[in-house]
C-alpha cells in the first residue's frame, strides 16, 4: 500500500501556499474573472466554475493523485491562483514504497499577480518541499508545447527542457475538445537542486526587494 500523498501549507515572503479549500472560492472567482488573455493553454475556472473546480481537485486529492494549493498573496491576504503537486510516482522495489518523483502542475495566477514574483516563490517552495521533505529524485513540469509564456516561466526556474512528448495529453485549448496536445517536458533532479535553489532564492529576493521599495 502506498503511503499518504499529502503536504502542509508552505510559507514564503510573497506567497503562502494553502491547501485548496472552498473558503478560497470567492477570491479565486475574482482572480479568474480578471483579464484571461494569458489562459489560452491553461485550465482556469470562470467565476461560476470555481466550486466544481475545487470539488474535482478534492476528488483527486482523496484518490492520492494530487495535492492542490491556493496561492495566497501575502500582501493582500487573498487567494490569487492555484498550483499543485501531481502525479506521484512510488518505488515498487522498496518496503514501504517511497516517493521518488512528482510533478508540479495545475498552475495559474490572476493577471494582476503575474510578473510579481509569486510564481517564482511558489515554485521555490514546491521544489524545496519535494526535494527536502518528500526526498524525491526528480520533479517535472509539463506544458502545452505551443505555450511559449509557460515554457519561458518554467525555464526561468532552472528546469531543463527534456523534449516534447507528441500527442501525449489532453488539450485544454478552446475548440480542441477531444484532441491531444504535444507536451514540453522539463525537470530538475536532486543533484541539481542545491544550485537551482540558490538561483531561485536570488530571484525571489529581487522580487521581494521591489515589493518593499518606496
Amino acid at each position: 500500500m502506498e503511503p499518504t500523498f499529502d503536504a502542509p501549507a508552505l510559507e514564503g515572503t510573497l506567497v503562502r501556499l494553502e491547501p485548496l479549500e472552498h473558503h478560497h472560492a470567492a477570491d479565486l472567482a475574482e482572480a479568474g474573472a480578471q483579464n484571461r488573455d494569458s489562459y489560452g493553454f491553461t485550465v482556469v475556472p470562470g467565476p461560476d466554475e470555481v466550486a466544481a473546480y475545487i470539488d474535482r481537485h478534492h476528488a483527486l486529492r482523496a484518490a492520492g493523485r494530487l495535492v492542490p494549493y491556493a496561492q495566497v498573496s501575502r500582501a493582500s491576504g487573498r487567494a490569487v491562483g492555484c498550483t499543485a503537486f501531481w502525479d506521484p510516482r512510488w518505488t515498487d522495489w522498496t518496503a514501504p514504497p517511497a516517493l521518488y518523483a512528482v510533478e508540479i502542475g495545475w498552475t495559474w495566477l490572476a493577471a494582476s499577480a503575474q510578473g510579481t514574483g509569486l510564481n517564482a516563490e511558489a515554485k521555490l517552495l514546491l521544489f524545496r518541499h519535494a526535494f527536502e521533505r518528500f526526498g524525491v529524485a526528480r520533479v517535472d513540469l509539463k506544458t502545452d508545447a505551443r505555450n511559449a509564456r509557460s515554457r519561458a516561466a518554467i525555464a526561468a526556474t532552472g528546469a531543463t527542457l527534456e523534449g516534447v512528448l507528441r500527442q501525449s495529453a489532453r488539450s485544454w485549448v478552446p475548440g480542441e475538445e477531444g484532441h491531444l496536445r504535444d507536451a514540453a517536458v522539463f525537470s530538475i533532479v536532486a543533484e541539481e537542486w542545491p544550485e537551482r535553489r540558490k538561483a531561485l532564492e536570488a530571484r525571489v529576493a529581487t522580487y521581494a526587494a521591489r515589493s518593499t521599495a518606496p
